[in-house]
């Protein structure tokens, strides 16, 4: 199953690295294809001295638990996602949080369920796709299911 991981998901799997969020994104490689836009990149960086604080680790420890939990995950160029389709998904969250077009704009173009845990932008996208979001509970019980 092909997932596009967003920005909160990452998050909280940074923030506690022995979660099972972050148990997913480090040993679901078997059963899930993790995708991800470059901007995710970005907000790791933006957000890394309040990370570093939430967290308490070291600089060096921080890019650690980044890098192992961000290792299985693709990262698509925005830049490869068509200026239509952008705008046809801007058009589709105007309601919503706009930092969240690439996101939904990857899951459409790859046909995958966007993995997230913000609930405004899942109850905005149920009315016109309402397959497309998948939610953590609803991950962990694949995973579980898969591993059994």
């Amino acid at each position: 199953m092909k997932l596009i991981v967003d920005t909160n998901i990452v998050f909280s799997a940074v923030l506690n690295s022995n979660s099972r969020i972050a148990r997913v994104l480090i040993a679901g490689k078997r059963h899930f294809q993790f995708h991800s836009c470059a901007f995710l990149h970005t907000e790791l960086l933006k957000h890394r001295p309040k990370l570093r604080t939430l967290t308490s680790l070291s600089t060096a420890e921080l890019d650690e638990v980044i890098a192992k939990t961000t290792a299985h995950i693709h990262f698509v160029d925005e830049a490869t996602l068509s200026s239509r389709l952008l705008l046809d998904t801007e058009r589709l969250l105007a309601t919503t949080d706009l930092k969240d077009v690439p996101f939904v704009a990857l899951a459409r173009k790859l046909r995958a369920r966007l993995w997230t845990g913000d609930k405004a932008l899942a109850r905005g996208l149920e009315r016109a796709h309402p397959h497309m979001v998948i939610t953590t509970p609803v991950v962990l019980l694949r995973m579980e299911e898969l591993e059994q």
